[in-house]
C-alpha cells in the first residue's frame, strides 16, 4: 500500500496515546485469547465419534444416580473392551475448604486408566482392603499423608449408621507423569461396595460407568446401544465422552458460555468507546494536515480510507500480539494449577477465526465516526481554525 508510510506515521504521532491504546488492545485481546479458548472447550466434546473411552451418565442430570444392574448389560455389548463404574461421594476432611474430589468406584476402575500409575504390591493391598482407599500423590504431600494412614472423612450427603463420620485406611499413593493432568492427583479413590454397604439411604446405584471400547470405530455404535438399553426407561442414559462429562460438572455452577461472552461483552465495550476516543482525538490534532491533504489532490475517498486504515492499524497490532501470547500465558496457567485447572496448548480455530472477525469490526467501528469527519472537512474552514 503506497501510503502505508502516511498512514503509519500519523498513528504514532503521539506516541505515549498510541502505545497506552495498544497496550488496552493487547490486554482485551489477551483475555479474549483465554477466555474464549475455555468456551470453545466447553461447548465441545460432546461427540462420541472417535472416543476410546466414554462415560454413560444419567441424561436427565449428573446427579441422578444408575441402577447397577445395568453393569453387566453394558459390559456384553458387542464392541466393549472394559467397563466400570464409580460414584459422587462429596466426603470433606476435617474442614469445607480441605475439600477435593472423593469417589467410590467400582472393581477394575484403575485398569481403564493407565495414566494414574500405582505400584503392584499397593494395588494389591487396596484390592484386598474393604475400606481402604487410595490417593494422588498431589493431595498425599498436601496433607502429609503416608500410606496406612487412617482417613477421617465427614459425609455430605451418604451417612452410614445414622453418622457422617466416615474412615478410610490409605493403601495406596499413584501418580500421573503428565504434567497438564496433575490435578487429577487431587483425588481420593475408595470402592464402591464399601459404599453400597455402609451408606444408609442408596443402595444399588452408581454415579456413572465407564466404558472403554475395543477401537474408536465403533463407538458410535456402542453409545447408541448403550443408551437404547435404558430407552424410555425412568433411568435413561447419555453416552458421552470423557471431556463432555466433565464439562456437565462444571456447569453445575453456570452456563460458562454465558459467562465468559458477558465477560467479554464488558471487556470490548469498554475497549470501543477507549479506541474510539483515541481516534477522534488523532484526528481533531490533525484537522489543518487533512485540510492540506485535500489542498493538493487527495480525494474525500482516500483521506477517510486513511483514516479507517489507521485504525483498523491500531486495533491490528494489539489484537495479533494478544491472541498470540494468549497460549503462553494458558499453559502457565495450566502448569502453575498442577494440572487442576486444564487449558488448551493452543488457540484453537475458532477463537482465532472470531478474534480477526473482531479485529476488524472494531477497527472500522472505532475509526468510522472520525473517518467520515476527515471526509466531509472543509479546506477553508479547516485551515482557517473554524
Amino acid at each position: 500500500m503506497k501510503y502505508l508510510h502516511l498512514i503509519w506515521a500519523s498513528l504514532f504521532r503521539s506516541r505515549t496515546r498510541t502505545l497506552l491504546t495498544l497496550l488496552s488492545v493487547f490486554v482485551a485481546f489477551f483475555l479474549f485469547g483465554m477466555l474464549d479458548s475455555v468456551r470453545v472447550a466447553f461447548n465441545s466434546g460432546g461427540d462420541v465419534t472417535g472416543a476410546n473411552r466414554m462415560v454413560v451418565a444419567s441424561r436427565l442430570s449428573i446427579t441422578q444416580m444408575l441402577p447397577y444392574r445395568l453393569d453387566p448389560q453394558i459390559a456384553s455389548i458387542p464392541g466393549v473392551r472394559k467397563s466400570s463404574y464409580a460414584a459422587w461421594f462429596g466426603g470433606i476432611y476435617q474442614d469445607p475448604k480441605n475439600f477435593f474430589p472423593n469417589f467410590s468406584v467400582g472393581p477394575g476402575y484403575l485398569d481403564l486408566y493407565p495414566e494414574f500409575k500405582l505400584s503392584p504390591a499397593q494395588r494389591k493391598a487396596w484390592d484386598a482392603d474393604r475400606q481402604g482407599a487410595i490417593v494422588g500423590e498431589a493431595l498425599a504431600k498436601k496433607f502429609g499423608w503416608k500410606v496406612g494412614d487412617t482417613i477421617p472423612m465427614q459425609a455430605t450427603i451418604f451417612p452410614t449408621k445414622g453418622s457422617n463420620d466416615w474412615s478410610f485406611k490409605l493403601d495406596g499413593i499413584f501418580r500421573i507423569d503428565d504434567v497438564k493432568r496433575k490435578g487429577q492427583e487431587q483425588v481420593m479413590f475408595f470402592h464402591w461396595n464399601y459404599f453400597d454397604e455402609a451408606n444408609d439411604y442408596v443402595k444399588g446405584r452408581v454415579g456413572w460407568y465407564i466404558v472403554q471400547v475395543e477401537n474408536a470405530g465403533v463407538s458410535n455404535r456402542v453409545a447408541k446401544s448403550i443408551d437404547a438399553l435404558s430407552a424410555n426407561s425412568d433411568h435413561e442414559t447419555k453416552t458421552q465422552t470423557e471431556e463432555a462429562f466433565n464439562q456437565s460438572f462444571a456447569k453445575q455452577i453456570g452456563d460458562i458460555g454465558l459467562i465468559v461472552t458477558a465477560i467479554m461483552g464488558a471487556v470490548f465495550f469498554t475497549l470501543l468507546l477507549l479506541t474510539g476516543n483515541t481516534m477522534a482525538q488523532a484526528v481533531r490534532e490533525r484537522i489543518p494536515e487533512l485540510a492540506v491533504l485535500k489542498t493538493i489532490g487527495f480525494q474525500d475517498r482516500t483521506v477517510l480510507a486513511l483514516v479507517l486504515f489507521e485504525s483498523i492499524l491500531l486495533v491490528a497490532i494489539g489484537a495479533i500480539l494478544g491472541l498470540l501470547f494468549a497460549p503462553a500465558a494458558m499453559q502457565v496457567v495450566s502448569r502453575g494449577s498442577g494440572g487442576f485447572i486444564a487449558l488448551p496448548d493452543r488457540l484453537p480455530p475458532e477463537s482465532w477465526t472470531m478474534g480477526l472477525v473482531l479485529m476488524l469490526l472494531f477497527g472500522v467501528l472505532a475509526g468510522l465516526l472520525p473517518a467520515l469527519r476527515a471526509m466531509r472537512l472543509n479546506i477553508v474552514d479547516a485551515l482557517a481554525g473554524r
